[in-house]
């Protein structure tokens, strides 16, 4: 069984530069909610949206990253 919706080429936000937008690939986990993702970019699990007109995920792995407490072992790699 596949462990997540989709490996795709994303808008990063810590990759921006001079408000230009820079794809890389990330992997997009499961939907959180409406418009709402868990996203995983370089190790870092952060929040993604996805863009319909852009046809694009955006992850923001500067502001929505996702802190995991340090006494629970991650279970889904």
């Amino acid at each position: 069984m596949q462990e997540y919706i989709d490996k795709c080429r994303c808008y990063i936000h810590s990759l921006k530069h001079d408000n230009e937008n820079v794809l890389a690939e990330a992997t997009i986990i499961k939907k959180l909610g409406d418009n709402d993702y868990l996203a995983e970019y370089n190790g870092v699990r952060c929040h993604a949206i996805f863009n319909p007109f852009a046809n694009k995920y955006y992850v923001d792995d500067k502001y929505g990253v996702i802190k995991e407490p340090a006494n629970i072992e991650r279970c889904c790699r």
